[in-house]
């Protein structure tokens, strides 16, 4: 597998070359190729053996540091058509979704593949990634850079609009990267089995309003609305301090668990609150969605 990385480069690694400006390169180490930037040529030859974390110079001599990749440097590096989900929202999706080796999931929205790589790294041999997506040119693109990784078989892509439902069933968990996700809320609980993980990621206000009445009012329970903001900072010793730019808004994660409730339980006496002593109590004005 080309992400596999020992002690030292070996042909078919896929590496991260980085100058004295930062600017990242990811590129796959091939036999007889070479790699040119801004900064020079370094033919890959003379990387082959090389320690990782050294540094290699140009042929015009500027130096760069040759570092394994992490799953940060590839998704930020992939060919795409359109947006992808950022990585500050990735690492949160995948918590909340229960995502681990094992897990068969389903994303639709392939898009240019950023999720799909995400998933399928962590996914492992023993699970599996099912990848929707309506455009053509979208699916094409996520294969190749899927492919590029050496990832293509943890993930099966479906060419369809899921408004026909989705082919498997009893999966763990489901993720709507979709313009309309409310739209597809039965197809979804239809592929889930009970108590399986589902999430959506949407742009507007308005947009959670359209989703979160379906989700309240249907078979699912344990209802959340996020917002992940990321706020660097600079790490001049000098001068620390926080960065000029903010990952501000990208958009609200809206997650729930299915369940075989058809309609909201109005009976009260069916639920009892924890008591505030409890460490676990949830202040039930706080979650609406709790009966």
């Amino acid at each position: 597998m080309p992400l596999s990385h020992g002690t030292t480069i070996a042909y078919g690694d896929v590496v991260m070359l980085v100058g004295k400006d930062r600017r990242t390169f990811i590129r796959t180490v091939a036999e007889g190729q070479k790699f040119e930037c801004h900064l020079g040529l370094i033919k890959y030859e003379e990387l082959v053996d090389v320690p990782y974390g050294s540094q290699v110079r140009t042929h015009s001599g500027h130096k760069m540091f040759i570092l394994p990749p992490h799953t940060d440097d590839l998704i930020r590096h992939l060919q795409r058509d359109g947006q992808i989900i950022f990585p500050k929202e990735l690492g949160y999706i995948a918590l909340k979704l229960g995502i681990r080796p094992g897990v068969r999931v389903i994303e639709a929205g392939t898009g240019s593949g950023g999720l799909t790589t995400f998933l399928a790294l962590l996914v492992g041999e023993s699970g599996h990634v099912y990848s929707y997506e309506r455009r053509e040119d979208m699916q094409k693109r996520a294969i190749s850079n899927l492919k590029k990784l050496g990832l293509q078989d943890r993930v099966t892509f479906h060419l369809r609009d899921i408004s026909e439902g989705f082919e498997e069933r009893d999966v763990e968990a489901l993720f709507l990267d979709v313009r309309d996700p409310w739209e597809y809320l039965p197809q979804a609980r239809a592929a889930l089995r009970g108590g399986g993980f589902f999430g959506a990621l949407v742009p507007t206000v308005n947009q959670i309003i359209d989703l979160t009445s379906p989700l309240y009012d249907g078979p699912w329970f344990m209802l959340e609305i996020e917002e992940l903001i990321l706020r660097p900072y600079k790490t001049i010793p000098e001068r620390i301090r926080p960065d000029d730019q903010v990952v501000g808004h990208t958009g609200f994660l809206i997650f729930a668990r299915a369940v075989d409730r058809e309609t909201r339980v109005e009976d009260e006496s069916e639920t009892e609150a924890a008591p505030e002593s409890d460490p676990a109590f949830i202040d039930e004005t706080l979650r609406p969605d709790i009966e």
